[in-house]
């Protein structure tokens, strides 16, 4: 074992030692003892020492090359050239770039594919149906105002000029022409441009990507909406052309002030349709869209210019205008920028949007609305109340007004409902209710010459106690006896009282809704001084009968509704209430209205040589303070006062009458003067349409196809039997008992009066409301036998032959005189009412028997006197 142990290493088995260079090509010999290490041979003869692995040789050097460790064999390997550094880097790179987009890419398939499983089916998508606009226009065509969620009506791309739309590419997306709904390019410059900011610069939707979050989306800043906005934007122009995707975004975004679309703001903003904005104009309103409450040219002016001038420029890069327009089209800094003011018409349209749903229904498309309002009238009326308003109401107290004025048919031609529509759109015309104070005296009076007074009937200015209510003269002063031509004139409190307790508070409710009053109204004494609130439209047209013949009216504003491709859907009707003041009583109450403003508290109005009537109210405390007139042409009624019902130093009789005055005399300029109609209208013939009862609608002629038409006495509103004359081709009144035409019965007047729905001619007999006929020659019902002529089996009265000679009437027990078979305007029905008195010295007002006469006074020399201390 010693033996086997016994070795030792010589200097050529150390690592690293090889043979001697001269041994190359053979095998060294063997020293005693020693093992013999295996080689590769000649695979290696042609490798230098310093080539091998591990050698350590110098060449020529002669010096003996290290032997390969024990034990291991030398590997030969050829030299590899050596590889660059950053090319490997590069290659690097590329490929895990590659790796990247390809993981990168199969994530945003991922995500594409699961926000879009969120979507309903594709097959389902549509362009939802744009709120509907109602567009309203003046009687001449001018629009007064778009109405509606939006604000204004779609328009199409070809309406608008070439620089509108080129605006909003220019500004919102320049490549919106070449893109396939989403901008990749747009994407990596907003990236590049965020990265050097270090924040977000800009948006980088492209319009089709803002049409799909208008339309579908919410406005959610979330990475799901953003894809399902990719999605749809790739949907829409698959699926319309760019100029039908630019439409869509131009009628669809917001402009602030609540404008949606670009008709909306145009005409918000400056006044004008889309299809006339200027290029200035359409560079400011696109300027909006980034933010349009901090660009809003009306409160930031600046910034809205600023912004005008970047997109002006962005079009001239682009190249759709030229430097030099973009420079003449900009506003400089030192010059306002002009937008529109909400005017009074606004108060108009607001009206007429709130009548929309009565007139047709519910709206789903847009609709065109065209209105009786005189657009010059209109701006006319709203300048002379802003300025009365601002002159006089600091020095009496007041900041409000109001005007309502209307043909005498009922055609509302100007309404301001406040003096600033931009700060408060409260409408003190139509929704305002408000003391009348002595403008709702002549309904008093009209129901006391219904009773049988005349204007010539004396009563007694005088206090008096009634139950404990004491009506007081504004004056504190009292006249004695006078006529009641002059307490309507002077507009005594008491004499108003008296005539309203003798007629009863009901009658003059009666006879208050027969003109037109539509607002509740409670029979009380002292309904006689207007102490119950109602609007000023309704008192305006309360008041039209005294200025048209008689005939009733109902306020109205509309005349044509029709869609947007011109279907019509609402055509207004001349239909009204008919008669509601007999002739004899009309002109009695128009003289002394007349009265009224000659010598009275409205003698500060006038009308430019026109005949005209009218008359003051003054609330308590002066808190409300009206004048309402007429002429045979309009019927006009001005208000003042404060919202506050704070009281003021105002009377009808001054301001209100200045600003009537100052209306009335504009609105009558080219107008032919014409009296006040009034007297008797016996014998006259009128035409008016015939209702049916049941429905309340026109009954139509099969045989023409055009609602039928009857005509009825102007005197009695009875019908009356009609021809044509073949000679002229005028309808001619027929004789019933000859048969022959009457001669000179040819007048029909020309303005139609529409008959109560009940009440109605329906071959030659009168409907009662009960649908019960009439025969009107008797005032009884149809088929009822009378078996003594000279009792009323109504009534149970005498009967006598009518003054017309045409059937009985019965005796009224009081007087002795003939009752007339009249229609109850309230009604619709046929009764029997006293006749007048005949005519012969002036009746004397008798005070109700609880009525506490005062001491008697010592009566002033005049009236003028006593009143206005002259």
């Amino acid at each position: 074992m010693g033996s086997l142990m016994d070795f030792r290493i010589s200097a050529d088995d150390r690592v690293g030692a090889g043979p001697d260079k001269a041994s190359k090509g053979r095998k060294a010999p063997a020293a005693k003892g020693q093992r013999v290490e295996p080689t590769l041979g000649g695979s290696l003869g042609n490798l230098g020492a310093a080539d091998r692995t591990g050698g350590g040789g110098s060449g020529g050097s002669g010096k003996p090359a290290k032997p390969p460790r024990r034990g291991k064999a030398q590997t030969a390997k050829a030299k590899k050239p050596r590889r660059s550094r950053s090319g490997g880097f590069l290659m690097g790179l590329l490929w895990w770039g590659f790796v990247a987009c390809l993981w990168g890419g199969i994530a945003v398939i991922g995500i594409i594919v699961y926000y879009g499983a969120q979507l309903p089916a594709s097959n389902t998508w549509a362009i939802p149906e744009r709120p509907p606009n109602i567009r309203i226009l003046a009687a001449d065509g001018t629009l007064i105002s778009n109405r509606g969620q939006t604000g204004g009506e779609a328009v199409t791309y070809r309406e608008l000029p070439y620089y509108v739309p080129a605006a909003f590419i220019a500004s919102e997306d320049r490549r919106f022409m070449s893109h396939f709904g989403v901008d990749p390019i747009g994407l990596l410059s907003v990236a590049i441009e965020s990265v050097q900011a270090r924040g977000v610069t800009r948006g980088a939707s492209t319009i089709t990507q803002q049409v799909a979050k208008n339309l579908f989306l919410t406005p959610d800043q979330t990475l799901g909406r953003k894809v399902q906005e990719a999605i749809l934007a790739v949907w829409l122009e698959q699926n319309y052309t760019k100029d039908e995707i630019l439409e869509l975004y131009m009628n669809r975004v917001y402009f602030g002030a609540g404008a949606t679309g670009i008709e909306a703001a145009a005409q918000t903003y400056f006044g004008v349709s889309a299809r006339n904005l200027s290029l200035g104009q359409a560079a400011m309103l696109v300027g909006l869209l980034p933010a349009p409450s901090a660009y809003n040219p009306k409160t930031n002016p600046e910034k809205a210019i600023e912004r005008q001038r970047i997109v002006l420029n962005l079009m001239a890069q682009e190249g759709y205008i030229s430097k030099e327009e973009a420079s003449a089209a900009q506003i400089d800094p030192n010059q306002s920028v002009r937008t529109r003011v909400a005017g009074s018409e606004s108060y108009v349209a607001d009206w007429v949007e709130s009548l929309m749903t009565a007139y047709i229904g519910e709206i789903d498309s847009d609709v065109v609305v065209q209105t009786t309002i005189d657009y010059k009238m209109q701006k006319d009326a709203e300048f002379i109340v802003k300025e009365q308003v601002a002159t006089e109401g600091p020095k009496r107290g007041f900041t409000q007004g109001a005007l309502v004025a209307m043909d005498v048919d009922g055609k509302v031609r100007a309404m301001v409902g406040g003096v600033d529509y931009a700060s408060s759109q409260y409408n003190r015309a139509v929704t305002a209710k408000r003391q009348p104070g002595s403008t709702f005296k002549p309904f008093v009076y009209l129901a006391a010459m219904e009773k049988g007074y005349t204007p010539d009937t004396l009563a007694e200015d005088a206090k008096f106690d009634y139950n404990g209510w004491s009506p007081r003269n504004a004056s504190g002063k009292y006249a004695g006896t006078v006529t009641l031509r002059q307490g309507l004139a002077y507009s005594l409190n008491t004499i108003a009282a008296r005539l309203a307790i003798d007629v009863t508070p009901a009658a003059v409710v009666d006879v208050a809704t027969r003109m037109g009053i539509s607002s509740p109204l409670t029979p009380v004494p002292s309904i006689a001084l207007g102490t119950q609130e109602v609007n000023l439209l309704e008192l305006t047209s309360a008041y039209a009968p005294f200025a048209n013949g008689g005939f009733g009216v109902i306020p109205n504003v509309i005349t044509r509704i029709e869609s947007k491709d011109g279907k019509l859907l609402y055509e207004a009707s001349d239909a009204g209430p008919g008669r509601v003041i007999a002739p004899n009583v009309l002109a009695e109450m128009d003289d002394m209205l007349e009265t009224a403003v000659e010598v009275g508290t409205g003698k500060r109005a006038s009308v430019n040589g026109w005949e005209f009537g009218g008359k003051t109210g003054t609330s308590q405390e002066a808190k409300d303070a009206l004048f309402v007139g007429f002429t045979s042409a309009m019927v006009a009624g001005v208000w003042l006062g404060n919202d506050d019902s704070t009281k003021t130093t105002l009377s009808g009789g001054n301001v209100p009458t200045i600003i009537w005055s100052e209306f009335m005399t504009k609105a009558h300029e080219g107008k032919q003067i014409a009296p006040i109609p009034g007297g008797s209208y016996e014998g006259e013939m009128v035409a008016q349409q015939v209702i049916d009862p049941a429905t309340g609608q026109p009954v139509i002629d099969p045989a023409t196809g055009q609602p039928q038409v009857q005509y009825v006495d102007a005197g009695t509103g009875q019908p009356v039997p009609t021809a044509i004359d073949p000679a002229t081709g005028q309808v001619v009144r027929i004789d019933p008992a000859t048969g022959q035409p009457i001669a000179g019965a040819t007048s029909v007047q020309s303005a139609p009066i529409a008959p109560q729905d009940n009440g109605l001619n329906t071959g030659g007999l009168i409907i009662d409301a009960n649908g019960q006929q009439i025969d009107p020659t008797t005032g009884l019902p149809v088929g009822q036998v009378v078996q003594d002529q000279s009792i009323d089996p109504v009534t149970g009265l005498p009967l006598q032959p009518q003054s017309n000679g045409v059937g009985q009437a019965p005796i009224d027990a009081d007087t002795g005189l003939p009752m007339v078979l009249v229609t109850d305007p309230a009604t619709g029905q046929q009764v029997w009412v006293p006749s007048a008195p005949a005519q012969g010295q002036p009746q004397q007002i008798q005070p109700p028997a609880n009525v506490n006469q005062p001491v008697q006074q010592e009566k002033p020399r005049t009236l003028m006197d006593m009143l206005f201390g002259g």
